[in-house]
């Protein structure tokens, strides 16, 4: 636990004992179910060049997209672009000024992404992403004003949706799925940076069927904690990821402001079984 910045002592809280688990193979199958019809993407493929992946990650052999852009000959960059929704918004003579993926002014189209992977090899861990309630930035993911969860979700995902209604959040900012390919692992990165933030992010994870493999480390992965829990809150400003198995694995990550009443209750419990 030395090296894990942890929660209250504990690499992570496991809350498979305070939050009513029952449902989950239900939800479970009615996930896999809604997935054959939602429209998901990949996303994931430039944690190197966003510079939040553990130093022992950088040298893995695995193509991030944004070092994989930036060393694009200049026909190479307008292939490219010609897979944007609006091409004609790019000039190859401004090329350095346009940044492409995760967290900037021009994701990726499904297009773009399909040939950064075929033709250059761009790893994108997670293939299947799925917004049920969408953040537009980062920095508001724990907010809930003027959101909604998705038509899609609403339709396909009624039991998801409900329990994730359910769950001790005073508002909801972000509710994603992430889901991993048979074989593909998620490389080991942080979401925040430790001494950034006074409070430990609002977030639940689940994970239905159980499995998936998420793993915590400190900076030069000695030290790994594998969460075993279906249902979990970790600090993200641990470095985290998912190991490589043979079949398709998912889970979903709520981000929110908890219910002070339930989080007071919870570091109470967490105390007394120390």
């Amino acid at each position: 636990m030395s090296r894990l910045c942890g929660i209250w002592g504990e690499p992570f809280i496991d809350l498979d004992p305070v939050i009513d688990t029952s449902e989950l193979p239900a939800i479970d199958r009615e996930i896999c179910l809604a997935l054959t019809d939602l429209e998901a993407s990949y996303t994931g493929g430039s944690l190197k060049w966003m510079g939040v992946v553990a130093p022992f990650v950088h040298d893995d052999g695995y193509a991030d997209l944004g070092e994989v852009i930036l060393r694009l000959p200049r026909e190479e960059w307008l292939d490219l672009v010609s897979l944007a929704d609006d091409p004609s918004v790019f000039d190859v003579e401004r090329r350095a000024d346009f940044t492409f993926g995760d967290e900037t002014d021009h994701p990726l189209t499904r297009r773009q992404m399909l040939w950064l992977k075929m033709r250059h090899g761009v790893y994108f861990p997670w293939k299947v992403c799925y917004h049920l309630l969408e953040n537009g930035t980062w920095e508001d993911k724990h907010s809930g004003a003027g959101k909604a969860f998705s038509e899609g979700a609403e339709r396909l995902l009624p039991r998801t949706v409900a329990f994730v209604k359910r769950l001790p959040f005073t508002e909801i900012g972000r509710c994603v799925l992430f889901g991993i390919e048979a074989n593909d692992h998620a490389p080991v990165h942080r979401d925040s940076e430790p001494g950034k933030t006074l409070t430990i992010p609002h977030t639940i994870n689940f994970d239905p069927r159980g499995g998936k493999r998420f793993v915590l480390c400190d900076a030069e992965g000695g030290e790994r904690v594998e969460v075993r829990s279906k249902v979990y809150w970790f600090n993200d400003m641990d470095y985290h990821g998912v190991e490589p198995d043979p079949f398709f694995r998912y889970s979903i990550r709520v981000d929110g402001v908890f219910d002070p009443r339930w989080l007071d209750a919870l570091r109470a419990r967490t105390r007394r079984r120390r």
